[in-house]
């Protein structure tokens, strides 16, 4: 260990590494910064500050049917086709729908499920698996499904109120330990996922009524907390033959200790092969002409958009071009993530 510092804090460093093992102690200049992966959208991978950061956990509230679910598919799915070896563990405290998860894209023989809802079971088998530094992605699916033992075992007429919140903050005091990597070499990093619902709080007159299950402790330990939200339903056709093909998915940051919070994106997400988009996948070339507008990489002039030596007339000409022609996109949407180096321009939202 080479420091400009007192010798004296050099001895008590190597006395502290020689207990606990190499590496405990290092100078704050060789540790690795944070590793992300992608969320498979790139309005998302801008506004969390790159993608989803890794050795962390994170987790997606919202509502019932609003996407949720969808957005861990995806990640999995998307980092599916980077990583061929990319691991994935699935808590299926409610039920694994595998047609869903394969529309998404996700290879089903790279996943393993835990099937249970016991809570102590399931939170015992992720510990492990974060332990072993064999996997490269958690997900609890999801954690007001999980049924703590003390309540399993009463009957309908007996209270076990707070059990769950005293088992998910140990759980996180736990889980901690085995998240953690060597702050020096290189060992398989590992995102933890949790996926949440909104409850509403009883007699509340004013403020926010909305609370989550697991208690409050919890959420300090994520280091990113998304509130997932439907903005708008996607539809097909006129009169009788409208049809829901989609829906406009909206994220917020609540928390991020890894990128500036409150900040939204939104993704168009398609359930059903109607339409140009595919069944399971989002609008890729309407999020890249959006943000790529925004941060000044496509000059907008009139109802003409400029890139280089090329233009269009209109934005939808440009996500036509987008659509055809992958090296553009890919292009153009490597040119957006270079935005991150100087505080990129990204979509906010002012309500709520």
């Amino acid at each position: 260990m080479s420091m400009t510092v007192n010798p004296e804090v050099l001895k008590v460093a190597a006395l502290i590494n020689k207990k606990l093992g190499d590496n405990t102690v290092v100078p704050a200049s060789k540790t690795k910064g944070i590793q992300r992966i992608t969320t498979g959208s790139l309005t998302l991978d801008v506004v969390l500050g790159g993608g989803w950061p890794m050795n962390h956990w994170v987790e997606i509230v919202g509502e019932a049917s609003h996407g949720k679910t969808a957005i861990a598919l995806k990640t999995i799915a998307a980092n599916q086709k980077v990583n061929p070896n990319f691991t994935a563990i699935w808590v299926a405290a409610e039920n694994f729908d595998s047609e869903y998860a394969v529309m998404c894209g996700v290879d089903l023989d790279k996943v393993l499920l835990i099937e249970t809802n016991s809570m102590e079971d399931a939170f015992d088998a992720v510990i492990q698996f974060c332990q072993s530094k064999a996997i490269d992605m958690v997900v609890v699916d999801s954690l007001p499904a999980l049924v703590p033992s003390a309540e399993d075992e009463k009957t309908m007429e007996e209270f076990t109120v707070g059990r769950g919140a005293q088992l998910t903050n140990k759980f996180f005091r736990k889980v901690g330990a085995a998240t953690k990597r060597d702050l020096v070499e290189e060992e398989r990093p590992m995102l933890g996922m949790m996926i949440n619902q909104y409850r509403m709080k009883i007699g509340v007159m004013h403020g926010d009524p909305r609370t989550t299950p697991g208690g409050l402790g919890k959420d300090y330990a994520y280091s990113i907390r998304c509130e997932v939200k439907r903005d708008e339903w996607l539809e097909t056709g006129t009169g009788q033959e409208k049809r829901r093909v989609g829906q406009t998915i909206r994220v917020r940051t609540i928390k991020n200790k890894t990128f500036p919070p409150q900040q939204t994106a939104y993704m168009d997400f398609y359930f059903s092969g109607e339409g140009i988009i595919p069944a399971g996948e989002y609008d890729r070339a309407k999020e890249i002409v959006a943000l790529a507008i925004l941060n000044g990489i496509v000059e907008r002039r009139g109802g003409w958009m400029y890139y280089g030596d090329r233009k269009w007339q209109g934005a939808q000409a440009l996500i036509d071009s987008l659509r055809e022609e992958i090296d553009l996109s890919a292009e153009i949407s490597t040119a957006v993530l270079d935005t991150l180096k100087n505080s990129p321009i990204v979509a906010t939202d002012s309500e709520d």
